[in-house]
């Protein structure tokens, strides 16, 4: 049988190419890897950059909308639990992981050193796109909010982080029916708990009725919740982030 260069090196490039694909595969997780956005959130950005600038901030709140949201659902609860606790609020609606890492890389935590970060990420790197494609497999999404975790314990060596495990949400972007992806998530992400610099605390149970059902009194949209939803919000964390403000 003759053999001839090609069909020598074939095999070679065939195997070249199984390699560069799983390489790829392994480097293909989106929630790891820092994105700017525009428009509105980038200008949000600015301004929490300028605000840390002037430092002062003792308790940051860092997240998605549903943090975002203490701005107007929840302002008056706001005011009533953090009004005099040189809190911050820096959160973006729509935000994921990895928009929240490009963020921390870009300014928003320099020349701050707040005593306690409180954290809420990763519900938008759950369910689906509106294609119907899945957003971040679970495996995935623990690692953005792990790695959001590292680089604020990097930046912000000496704040305290209260780590909240994924709220529940049955909107139609969210897992779908029957899916345990967030609890899967936040099985992981409680394991991130260091019992010193990290707590982890999970109140998602709090925003259901007893027989796990949700109320559109405490999460009008199956996403965010309510007045009460934060009211039941901040009573939940209030000994928690009084114990690692001490």
């Amino acid at each position: 049988m003759k053999i001839t260069t090609r069909s020598f090196l074939r095999p070679v490039f065939l195997g070249i190419a199984i390699f560069a694909t799983a390489v790829c595969s392994v480097a293909a997780n989106t929630a790891i890897e820092p994105v700017p956005r525009g428009g509105s959130p980038a200008q949000m950005h600015k301004d929490f950059v300028a605000l840390a600038q002037k430092g002062g901030i003792d308790v940051l709140f860092l997240g998605d909308s549903i943090t975002d949201f203490w701005r107007n659902r929840g302002k008056a609860v706001w005011d009533k639990y953090y009004g005099s606790m040189n809190a911050a609020n820096f959160g973006i609606s729509a935000d994921r992981t990895q928009h929240v890492l490009w963020r921390l890389n870009n300014g928003e935590v320099d020349g701050i050193k707040p005593k306690v970060v409180v954290l809420l990420i990763g519900t938008n790197n759950t369910g689906v796109e509106t294609n119907g494609s899945p957003r971040n497999t679970t495996e995935e999404a623990i690692e953005g909010v792990s790695k959001v975790v590292q680089t604020l314990r990097t930046k912000l060596p000496e704040t305290k982080i209260l780590l909240l495990g994924v709220f529940p949400r049955a909107d139609p972007k969210g897992p779908p029916p029957g899916s345990t992806q967030i609890k899967d998530v936040n099985a992981g992400l409680a394991k991130l708990d260091d019992g010193k610099f990290i707590r982890f605390l999970d109140i998602g149970p709090k925003f259901l009725q007893p027989d796990g059902t949700f109320s559109k009194e405490i999460m009008p949209d199956l996403l965010h919740p309510s007045e009460k939803g934060y009211e039941i919000w901040a009573a939940a964390i209030k000994q928690p982030l009084a114990d690692l403000l001490k």
